[in-house]
């Protein structure tokens, strides 16, 4: 047999590429950015402020539209409102960088949440009162979703906290025996649509009997109050409203009664006027927190704040909305635990830095205030991290790097896992920053 012909010289090295060399070490990755800058999503749900008069506006835009509303800016993954990444990756979804690049969730959240943030990062402008809501525990977010996708977005759970800037107001639980006693007797409106057999119930309790008896004479009048029809709610709405007008005019009224005329205000007619009276009444200064669990009534009435949650968009309205509501399941749901929440006011983990540690995995938030002249360091963290800088302005650096991120009011950046990140300002005035990540006890 004659031997095979000589290749051609192109032939040879066209051959010779495409076969493997094994004493060759493959290309290593490009190494992976340790600064993220970050586009957010923002918001206009109708009960923002207008304009730049909203903070969210401010931290989002430049030239704000002032008919306009900017009630939340969002960071994070959540489809409803992704973060888009800036520079390099300028336009790619931070959610599909994550999948391309799961090292930068630290190996023991990927474990968890599978490849994605856990945490939803915001900010809110409150200018009207949200709806009267309760977010499902993770066990009826799915059922949730499954039945009803198109309204309930996601099958996540949904616990969150809120960081007062601003004196901020809100609905948070219900309040005590005591107190709903009192209303019973003294606003009859609300006696009426409650009927006379379970507000009964509720004036013989005490503050000692068995928690199950309490929850079920308190369910019972509470959905007696929500399922009552338009026609009685209208009416005991305007006999509240008009007594209250007549007696502000010879006493001076209480901060629930106030606040019930606001709400009419806002939403005429609406049964959920009349359901603020049930719950606490909560106001924050700036710097103060409250956290909210799965199946606790609230309702946010006016301020701006941080918020940082589970990534879900999940809600169960019964009131103060013009949204689609859901008064079977809200009252079905809820605890009915009686208790004032908690108020936290951040604890100092370092020089600068104020931690905000809910008892839920998924988040803690730092309060970064950075002095002229001084340098912060944030140490490493085994989990991913969204800055966000409200004021002043400065720079961040990551790890060693020599040039650091210019950041000015509005730049928010996302950080991966095992990233130290160096705070500078520049300029007269400090620069204050939070920090959303995984809660540390998580890692612990």
């Amino acid at each position: 047999m004659e031997d095979p012909p000589e290749p051609e010289p192109a032939a040879a090295a066209a051959a010779a590429a495409a076969s493997p060399q094994r004493d060759v070490e493959p290309s290593p990755p490009p190494p992976q950015p340790r600064l993220l800058r970050l586009r957010c999503a923002v918001q206009h749900y109708e009960w923002g402020r207008r304009g730049s008069a909203s903070l969210v506006a401010r931290l989002a835009e430049e030239d704000p539209d002032p008919a306009r509303p900017y009630a939340e800016l969002w960071m994070g993954t959540h489809p409803s409102g992704p973060s888009t990444l800036l520079g390099g990756g300028g336009g790619e979804l931070l959610r599909d960088w994550l999948a391309r690049n799961p090292d930068a969730l630290g190996p023991a959240v990927a474990a968890r949440w599978g490849g994605d943030l856990p945490f939803l990062f915001k900010v809110l402008s409150v200018a009207k009162a949200l709806s009267i809501q309760a977010h499902p525990d993770k066990e009826l977010a799915e059922v949730l979703h499954a039945l009803r996708p198109s309204t309930y977005k996601d099958d996540n759970h949904k616990p969150e906290m809120t960081i007062a800037i601003t004196e901020f107001r809100a609905l948070c639980g219900f309040a005590s025996i005591e107190e709903l006693k009192d209303i019973l007797k003294t606003v009859p409106e609300v006696e009426g649509l409650v009927g006379h057999e379970d507000a009964g119930k509720l004036m013989n309790m005490k503050e000692y009997d068995g928690g199950n008896q309490v929850k079920s004479n308190l369910q019972s009048a509470f959905a007696k109050l929500m399922t009552a029809s338009k026609d009685m709610v209208s009416e005991a709405v305007s006999k509240l409203t008009s007594r209250l007008n007549i007696e502000s005019k010879i006493r001076t009224l209480t901060d629930k009664e106030q606040l019930i005329l606001s709400l009419e205000k806002q939403y005429q007619q609406d049964v959920g006027v009349l359901a603020a009276l049930f719950f606490n009444y909560v106001k924050l200064s700036p710097g103060e927190a409250l956290y909210i669990g799965a199946n606790e009534p609230h309702a946010y009435l006016s301020g701006e704040c941080i918020e940082c949650m589970a990534t879900s968009d999940n809600v169960v309205r019964a009131g103060l909305t013009p949204k689609y509501i859901d008064v079977q399941t809200l009252c079905s749901m809820l605890t009915y635990k009686q208790a004032f929440p908690e108020i936290l006011r951040g604890v100092p983990v370092q020089p600068h830095v104020r931690r905000y540690t809910p008892p839920f995995d998924e988040f803690e938030v730092d309060c970064c205030l950075v002095p002229p002249g001084e340098l912060v360091v944030i140490s490493p963290v085994p989990g991913p991290s969204i800055f966000l800088v409200m004021t002043g302005e400065g720079e961040l650096q990551a790890d060693s790097q020599s040039a650091g991120e210019k950041a000015k009011e509005g730049d928010v950046f996302f950080v991966p896992a095992y990233t130290e990140v160096k705070l500078f300002t520049c300029g007269p005035e400090s620069m204050q920053l939070y920090r959303a990540g995984v809660n540390s006890r998580f890692f612990s």
